[in-house]
């Protein structure tokens, strides 16, 4: 393995990332799984990226997606899988990111020598990745690589956001962050979720946010107007340091070059899709 400029796999995962991420606000997604019974936005959510793990509960997904309610998670899991098997899911999420992809970037960038390139080196990166400790990105790598180009590059990109993502979680728990203070700092960092999707999707309440945030004061990371105080600044910057030492395998297994190389395709694609609508405006920020 070589080492890497800095930051540089960080840089390649947040180009990667949005091809994976956009199909959960994707309408393909909810058209495919309609049939089945299944319409609530969230439902849809914990369907698409639970189904790998096979016909879990609640609990399960509690600890592997962290940052939502679990009470909302017990609401819908597992009798989810009564309306449709994870198979059934998969191939159900298969054909939407098809769809998301065909709809979003069009069939010349589909089929075209870039996005076959892509894919490769993705798929190189990921040989790199580690199941042990790693039980989202584990699930989705028992899975089949799929034929086509565009649909082998989201399901690296998915290989690649799991593996970063239950890192992130063992960095999480090492701070003493829960959830929602997990949630509310990276809000307050800029860089996170606006609050009133955090609130949306995950479950949560006015009084529950409130309370994270006060409880992140207590420990001297937020100000009394909710911006990061010099210790909070000092913590997200060493939570994605630790992340990245724990995420760094599959960019060092592909190598310097293969890395850079990787970003700038990956930025393109990644352009591509924010510029076509792939995710709603306010999505992020503090407001």
């Amino acid at each position: 393995m070589t080492s890497l400029p800095e930051r540089a796999a960080r840089r390649c995962h947040n180009m990667v990332n949005p091809l994976h991420s956009a199909v959960y606000f994707s309408p393909a997604l909810g058209k495919e799984l309609a049939p089945y019974g299944i319409k609530d936005p969230r439902a849809i959510y914990f369907a698409g990226r639970a189904a790998p793990l096979g016909a879990v509960g609640a609990g399960t997904v509690t600890a592997t997606f962290y940052n939502f309610s679990h009470t909302l998670i017990a609401r819908i899991l597992p009798e989810l899988w009564e309306s449709a098997s994870p198979a059934t899911v998969l191939a159900a999420r298969l054909r939407a990111v098809d769809t998301m992809l065909r709809d979003l970037l069009g069939e010349e960038a589909i089929g075209s020598p870039e996005m076959a390139e892509a894919a490769e080196l993705a798929l190189r990166a990921a040989e790199g990745c580690t199941r042990p400790g790693r039980p989202l990105y584990a699930a989705n790598a028992d899975l089949p690589v799929p034929d086509a180009p565009h649909l082998a590059y989201w399901h690296a990109a998915t290989l690649l956001r799991e593996h970063r993502g239950d890192a992130h979680i063992a960095a999480l728990l090492a701070a003493g962050l829960d959830p929602l203070e997990a949630l509310a700092s990276h809000t307050a960092s800029g860089r996170g979720m606006a609050p009133k999707w955090v609130l949306s999707t995950r479950g949560y309440q006015e009084q529950d946010w409130a309370a994270a945030q006060d409880r992140l004061r207590g420990r001297g990371l937020l100000d009394r107007e909710g911006d990061l105080t010099e210790e909070g600044t000092r913590l997200r910057k060493e939570l994605e340091y630790q992340t990245d030492r724990m995420d760094s395998a599959p960019y060092e297994h592909l190598g310097e070059a293969g890395v850079a190389r990787l970003t700038e395709l990956a930025s393109g694609f990644a352009a591509a899709v924010a510029t076509a609508g792939a995710f709603p405006d306010g999505l992020f920020g503090r407001d």
